[in-house]
């Protein structure tokens, strides 16, 4: 099995990293990170796995870091859902207002909504 996360260069993404560690090192599980770089270049796709490297590399897990190239990042988090069949998502949140959900969609709640697995939401 495996715990998949999804890692922005945030304090929600560190959050969210953190408790995905936790989680698969409760298991011995391989641990799958998209990495979702803030901004589109490739050198802030290259900074985002960088970064989640780092923060993994102290676990001791197997870790499968991958950068997403797409600009939602939930259509690639359900995607690598239905591909490996993870025993959790964890995912970060930061609050946001109801008439901010509304005016901008929520990457998160198509991801809760639409997961056919459990997924762990984290704050920072």
């Amino acid at each position: 099995m495996a715990v998949l996360a999804t890692y922005l260069p945030n304090a929600e993404g560190r959050a969210a990293l953190k408790a995905a560690i936790e989680q698969a090192q409760s298991k011995d599980e391989l641990l799958v990170v998209i990495a979702h770089p803030i901004g589109g270049d490739d050198g802030k796709r290259d900074d985002a796995r960088s970064e989640a490297y780092e923060l993994t590399k102290p676990s001791g897990l197997e870790v499968d870091i991958r950068v997403n190239r797409n600009e939602q990042l939930a259509e690639e988090v359900l995607k690598a859902a239905d591909e490996l069949k993870p025993r959790l998502i964890v995912i970060g949140l930061r609050g946001r207002s109801v008439t901010g959900k509304l005016i901008l969609g929520s990457q998160a709640q198509q991801i809760i909504l639409d997961s056919p697995t459990p997924v762990l939401v984290i704050k920072a």
